[in-house]
This record gives structure tokens, sequence and C-alpha cells, in this order.
């Protein structure tokens, strides 16, 4: 079974499995980098915000044998969790009031977004772009959020700049940043997949490496922009370092004196980004310095 027939089948089974208020159809979208994806949307009456639940890694669970119908149980289950309960009013939409509260911003690669850049407001910072978007929802599962175009600056009548201090405010407060070692990282997860007990076998001793994002490890990478932030790493490292961004959702922090040259760094993370990084998660192939003297990241 193709992709494509796989999430028609989905298709069929989540329409006799939902109640008569509830819509399904495939949906195809345009992502990041300009990946496409495709996934079932579920569209309740009378609430104007849909979930779109994409199936590539439900894809990969039916090609290593797991049913159809375990998967659309699951999907449904899905869907009762992450549903909105009620609409968001196009009144808010339009009303720069009650949205600016809820302004964030995100990053993401300049040239690989070149399309979808000329629809939104956005700022270019090195080799990436500042894009913003408004937080509807936060919960276990990541972030609901609707992007910011050009025709919102236009309804709102704010410009770039207003947006982008709003945006500056907002995101550090909503979604605060998580400096960590990355032995401590790799512990945690190791706990979530197999228990303290053998996470214990996970445990080494002090590293160089430390990964920055924010609490929830979505669109984490941003979290270099908040003010401050690179300065404080670099007091607690006493030490210039490197920035090697693993993804739209996490940075690696290198001290200088424990890292290779700034070439073999950025030869690095062009290969884990060709081969461990799904193409919408790509943020760049570049390591950055931040130099503490100049208080600043550089290319």
């Amino acid at each position: 079974m193709t992709y494509y027939q796989f999430v028609q089948a989905v298709e069929d089974r989540m329409k006799e499995a939902v109640k008569d208020n509830v819509a399904v159809c495939i949906h195809t979208a345009e992502k990041n980098n300009g990946t496409i994806r495709r996934g079932i949307t579920l569209t309740e009456r009378n609430i104007n915000i849909s979930p779109t639940i994409y199936l590539e890694e439900y894809y990969r669970q039916f090609q290593n044998g797991i049913s159809l119908e375990y998967i659309t149980s699951d999907i449904l289950r899905l869907y009762h969790e992450v549903r909105f309960q009620k609409s968001w009013g196009e009144e808010k939409i339009s009303d720069y009031s009650e949205i600016k509260d809820k302004l964030i911003y995100r990053l993401v690669n300049l040239k690989a977004n070149t399309e979808m850049l000329k629809k939104v407001p956005y700022i270019s910072y090195l080799d990436l772009a500042i894009v913003f978007c408004v937080l509807l929802e936060v919960n276990r599962y990541g972030t609901a959020t609707m992007p910011v175009r050009n025709e919102h600056l236009d309804m709102w009548e704010v410009s770039k700049k207003k947006l982008y201090r709003r945006a500056r405010e907002n995101t550090s407060r909503l979604l605060p940043d998580e400096f960590s070692s990355m032995s401590a990282v790799i512990e945690e997860i190791s706990c979530e997949m197999f228990g303290e007990s053998e996470a214990e076998d996970t445990k080494c001793g002090e590293d160089d490496m430390y990964v920055l994002s924010n609490r929830l490890r979505s669109y984490g990478a941003a979290v270099i922009l908040y003010e401050g932030r690179l300065k404080a790493i670099g007091m607690y490292l006493k030490s210039n370092y490197y920035v090697l961004p693993s993804s739209v959702h996490e940075v690696i922090v290198v001290p200088e004196g424990a890292a290779p040259g700034k070439e073999e760094l950025s030869a690095l993370v062009a290969e884990i980004n060709q081969t461990q990084v799904e193409a919408e998660e790509v943020l760049s192939d570049r390591a950055y310095y931040y130099d503490r003297e100049k208080g600043r990241l550089c290319m």
C-alpha cells in the first residue's frame, strides 16, 4: 500500500468512526523548508479551528505491522485530546489588542523558505529568518499556532518592527528557555523510553556539550534570540563558544576549547542534517560562533 493509499484508507475509516457533526478530509500542507505533508483534518461543526493529524509516523507503524484498526483508534484518541472545545472568534483575529499578547517568533532557514517568506513578514538573522505566529494553545503535544501573514499586518495596522518587539517580549515569557548538559538530556530521554533503572546505564560524567531550547522543545532554536541568554551562557562557560543548529527545535552549545575548527563543525552539522534530521526540521548547515567580547553571534 502506498502512502497516499494509506491516507485514503485512514480517511475512510475515520469517517465511519467519528460523530455526524465532524467532517473528515485529507489535507495537504506546505510546511517548513518547502516540505509537503499530507494528513487528516477533522472539522467539528460550529468550531472554526480544526486539528490536522499528519500520518507519516503512522504509516511507518503500518509498514511495521500495526493494523489499520489500531491506527484509526489511536488517531481518534489523539483527536479527542487535541481538539478545540470552542471557536476562536474571527473578531479576535482582526483585533490586534486581542492577539498581541499571544504573538511569538520562530527561526527558519532563509534560503530554504524563499516562497513562504514572500507571504509573511520576516526579519533576516544570519542565514535565518525570524517569522511570527499567534500562539493559540499549548498542551503536552506541543503548540497550536496561526502563522502571521502580510495581510494581517495590514489588518492590524502595525509595522514589522512593532510586531518583532511584541513577539520578543512574549516568546521568552510564554516559552521559557531550558539549558541542559547533553548527558542530562540523554538521561531524561532514556528514562522516558526505558525507565529509571535502565537509564542509569546511560549516565556519563561531565561533558562539553549542552542543549539549548524552550521547555516544550518545539521551535526552541529561537531561544538564541532571547535577550541576554547567549551572554549568560558565555558567563556560565567562561568561554566563547559555538552554536550548532541541530534542528528548528534546539541548538547545541560547544565551548571553544572543546571544539574542533568551525569548518569541521559545519561539516558535522551538514552531515547530521542529511542523515538524521527530518527535512522539515532542518534549520541550517552552518555552525555559529558567540564572541563574548563582541557580545553577539556570528557566522
